[in-house]
């Protein structure tokens, strides 16, 4: 920003040091912005077994009536942060007229956005000359969750790349960079559908055939010792739909002998990853990125044709390869454990970390009975995670929500001031450099396991001994907390490739520094920012002279700035 060091040093009436030192020593953020954040996140506190019990009576479509209730501006806010990326003014007056379930049914309704693939080619990046260029991955991935208007589905689809993980780190393969783009399109089209259609669609895409070694995956061999190669087999159970312990419906362990009960065995996993053996790319071709479009098709030949028993059921010898890839897929989404597995994970993406059990069973229930009673009606399922109790409750506390990705705020700063691309370029560029950048950016997981574990504990601190998770705290640490606020520090102030925000709305209050911290900590943080922090930012933006239009700009991006570095923004309540 444009401000000087002596601006920011009126605040405390001391000097601060250089940027890249100066965010976890203002005001709430003194000494380690990390730690601030675990205390935000809860450490030390207890869950309120009570009014867990309490809530577990309260039905769904109570909770649906409850959401038509009027809605403050803060509340709107609060509710945008979890089913968007965070709203901007138009958003906020939205869900405060028509309410919360009004605002997804009207979300379900609006039509798909332009593809990234459509994007992609209307750019001209299908010409070999783009063959191995990752960059124009990133950019179309950044262009649709910075605008699109189907913001709902654009989210549930960001959340399910961080379940179904495949990662363009992984992709050694030409045109990776559209075989990204047609698997974020694949989660995107079927955010809305059924979970059995997204399982299937996601085993065929040639990307994850690439990523989990399906593609080219062949049949058990004898003479030479071969056998199917087990990776897919492993994660769809693990990580996709089953994982590792049998489960309640509300997501606690099912014991046996006071030890859990394990889903699956060794056995199990090779007599499913037999099941993924014999399938291949349709119509590959080096010149052309097409074949990433597509969705795998099965050479018999290469197909097992063994028996295959795994999870309690057996596929006869002589079975055929789409019959047997159906009977696994419909055995891993009618099992038991999919619901409260699949439920607990969306929870943990859009709402809070630590959902309690009552929470997670309501979800997995409407799993299971979907609308209609149809199983795995992800409509339902989304709704039922938003408009829950928990997710709307009259007051937060420090045992619930969650901390803001690093690619979410990034997302939510685009979206509030409606963010441009000069040239339509949208190069924002791979962010996830820990020392300079996000250390985070779409599709790029370092492995199959995402970014963070759904069940991560920060040792040695409150939170573990409260029995707490914090999944995205395996991402934070001292260099990206630092990095992140020198990357937002430019971004904000416009220097982030030909990114153009729109402050106009914050320019107007620029004058009354209390009037643009309210408006701001409304439309950012759902007006929880606390009193401590609030009396710390107006402090820093009254010291900046509103003399010049320089000045009244540099209140804005410092008041930005601040709100989007403190503990109240980035964990997400």
């Amino acid at each position: 920003m444009d401000y000087s060091e002596a601006d920011l040093s009126a605040q405390s009436g001391q000097v601060l040091p250089k940027l890249d030192d100066r965010l976890p020593q203002i005001g709430t953020i003194t000494g380690s912005l990390a730690a601030a954040i675990l205390t935000a996140c809860g450490g030390g506190q207890t869950t309120d077994d009570n009014n867990a019990s309490s809530t577990s009576a309260t039905s769904f479509k109570e909770s649906s009536k409850a959401a038509a209730a009027p809605v403050s501006s803060a509340e709107a806010s609060r509710f945008l942060a979890q089913a968007s990326f965070g709203g901007t003014d138009a958003d906020v007056a939205a869900v405060q007229t028509n309410g919360e379930a009004a605002w997804i049914a009207n979300q379900f309704t609006l039509p798909p956005s332009e593809t990234n693939w459509a994007w992609m080619v209307s750019q001209g990046y299908n010409n070999i000359t783009y063959q191995h260029t990752d960059s124009v991955a990133d950019a179309s991935l950044w262009r649709t969750f910075m605008t699109a208007p189907d913001v709902l589905r654009q989210r549930i689809a960001l959340a399910l790349s961080e379940i179904f993980v495949v990662s363009l780190e992984g992709l050694p393969i030409v045109w990776r960079n559209f075989g990204a783009a047609a698997y974020m399109d694949m989660l995107t089209a079927n955010a809305f559908g059924n979970f059995r259609t997204l399982l299937g669609a996601v085993t065929l895409h040639p990307a994850m055939g690439v990523y989990l070694d399906t593609r080219g995956n062949l049949k058990e061999n004898p003479t030479t010792g071969r056998e199917a190669d087990e990776n897919y087999g492993r994660e769809v159970m693990q990580l996709f739909t089953i994982g590792l312990v049998m489960l309640n419906n509300d997501g606690s362990q099912k014991l046996s002998g006071g030890n859990p009960i394990p889903t699956y065995g060794a056995s199990d996993v090779t007599g499913i990853s037999q099941v993924f053996t014999g399938w291949n790319f349709a119509n590959y071709s080096a010149s052309s990125p097409n074949f990433m479009q597509t969705p795998m098709v099965l050479n018999e030949s290469e197909h097992s044709t063994s028996e295959k028993s795994f999870l309690g059921i057996t596929i006869p010898e002589g079975t055929d390869g789409n019959t047997a890839l159906n009977t696994a897929l419909d055995t891993l989404f009618n099992h038991p454990n999919t619901p409260a597995f699949f439920s607990k994970q969306l929870i943990q993406r859009l709402v809070t970390s630590n959902p309690s059990p009552a929470y997670i069973s309501r979800v997995s229930s409407v799993f299971i009975k979907g609308n209609g009673g149809v199983r795995g009606d992800l409509k339902s399922v989304i709704s039922a995670v938003l408009l829950d109790p928990e997710a709307r409750p009259a007051s937060v506390t420090n045992t619930t929500g969650k901390l803001r990705e690093p690619i979410i705020r990034l997302i939510h700063w685009a979206r509030a001031f409606k963010v441009t691309s000069t040239s339509g370029n949208w190069a924002v560029g791979d962010c996830s450099s820990q020392a300079y950048r996000l250390g985070q950016s779409p599709m790029r997981s370092p492995s199959v396991f995402n970014f963070f574990s759904p069940g991560y504990i920060p040792p040695n601190n409150a939170l573990g001994v409260a029995g707490m998770v914090a999944p995205e705290l395996q991402i934070i640490n001292e260099s990206t907390t630092t990095a992140y606020a020198n990357f937002m520090e430019s971004t904000i102030n416009g220097k982030l490739a030909d990114l153009v925000p729109d402050y106009s709305s914050a320019l107007a209050l620029a004058n009354t520094p209390s009037s643009l911290f309210s408006y701001l900590n409304t439309l950012l943080a759902g007006g929880q920012l606390s009193t401590a922090t609030a009396a710390t930012i107006q402090n820093a933006v009254t010291s900046v002279s509103p003399s010049s239009s320089t000045g009244l700009s540099n209140r804005v991006k410092l008041c930005i700035m601040l709100i989007m570095c403190s503990p109240e923004y980035i964990v997400q309540k």
